[in-house]
């Protein structure tokens, strides 16, 4: 069978001849082990700082080249297209953020950006635009504005589709998710949610508008599934109580995966990290068809999602990524092991890290849970 067909026999219910191996991410550090290169592909620091140079031709020919190499190299059933794979930023004419110490930069707007190190990604800080912002119902009552697709960005995702469109699976982008509406970002965010009910119901059907509009410019033809990726919940439960989520959001994000499906004959995979046990009846009702991330850490064991939501979504995870940063390789065998004996009876799984292969892995343990995977995947 293809990577393709595994995956496809998996969500119908059937048993394919091993069971698919797929990875939300494997992030720069892993693919220059992999492809013997330097890379901007997931090198989100890396390539954030070659465009404000002004390199944006060099990012989008990395993430072309080496994203097909990647998969050339590494035996996996699954393609996507996380941050820093295929999304260049809008060319403007602004100038640049100004350099202000090693890791800290700020534009001309007063945003603060700073460079996180063990994530090697560039985040902004501080916004005083944002912050001075008041959220209205007003806001939200006009049409969205139409979406543009750049050229160059969709020549990058066109490449890779076109070389594995017939061998993988292709979890491609869509024109957004509604998930959670936090206005203003996360912390201000939760306190909206709270305080300004109102705009926050407007805002999220605003969202739902311009998303499903955008599906027209942003869903590949030639993809098999659409893949979201926002985060539902931290280690200890979701960021909202479920039934806070059911007032606010269910119905967005209902119809939005309604449109996904029946619009253009996409499945659906939400990644998503947290304890998030009680949000499994939502994904269920939402219709998503694979739940990605599973976070052992945070309490969610693979073998008990599968027993107890197998039959109404497939699972896709398995090894702790803290393992692979972390820990050893005997721990990610262990992981692997763990998660065939639980998961791969009856189908229904697809074996990768609990989030991704994330910057600071260690390369023998990647490669030790690849060799694991080898000995007990087949059927």
């Amino acid at each position: 069978m293809t990577g393709k067909e595994r995956v496809r026999a998996v969500l119908a219910g059937a048993i394919p001849d091993r069971v698919p191996y797929g990875e939300f991410a494997v992030d720069f550090d892993t693919v220059e082990r992999l492809i013997g290169h330097e890379t901007y592909l997931r090198a989100k620091a890396r390539s954030q700082i070659a465009f404000w140079e002004g390199r944006r031709a060099e990012v989008a020919e990395s993430w072309r080249r080496d994203h097909i190499e990647l998969h050339e190299k590494l035996d996996l059933d699954i393609v996507t297209f996380p941050m820093a794979t295929w999304e260049l930023p809008p060319e403007s004419d602004d100038a640049p953020p100004r350099r202000v110490d090693a890791g800290t930069w700020e534009d001309r707007y007063g945003r603060v950006f700073k460079l996180s190190g063990p994530a090697q990604d560039i985040t902004c800080v501080r916004d005083p635009i944002l912050e001075a912002q008041s959220f209205t119902p007003a806001m939200y009552e006009s049409d969205p504005p139409p979406a543009r697709r750049d050229p160059e960005s969709w020549a990058v995702i066109d490449a890779v589709v076109q070389r594995f469109k017939d061998e993988k699976f292709i979890c491609g982008p869509s024109g957004g998710e509604v998930g959670i509406v936090l206005l203003g970002g996360m912390e201000r965010g939760l306190a909206e949610l709270i305080d300004n009910p109102d705009a926050v119901r407007a805002a999220t059907a605003f969202e739902l508008r311009r998303q499903n509009l955008a599906d027209d410019v942003f869903i590949h033809p030639d993809a098999d599934a659409v893949l979201w990726g926002a985060d539902f919940g931290h280690r200890t439960g979701p960021f909202v109580r479920p039934r806070m989520f059911r007032e606010l959001f269910l119905d967005a994000n209902t119809e939005r995966a309604r449109s996904v499906k029946e619009r253009f004959g996409k499945r659906l995979v939400k990644h998503c990290c947290g304890n998030v046990w009680s949000y499994l009846d939502l994904f269920a009702e939402i219709g998503y068809d694979v739940y990605q991330a599973v976070q052992p850490t945070a309490g969610m064991d693979i073998g008990r999602v599968k027993d107890a939501y197998g039959d109404r979504f497939a699972v896709w995870g398995g090894v702790a990524v803290e393992n692979l940063v972390g820990g050893t390789p005997e721990d990610c065998r262990r992981d692997v092991r763990r998660a065939m004996a639980r998961a791969k009876p009856g189908g229904r799984f697809i074996l990768g890290a609990s989030h991704s292969v994330a910057v600071g892995t260690r390369y023998d343990n990647y490669m030790a849970m690849l060799d694991e995977l080898r000995a007990l995947r087949d059927y």
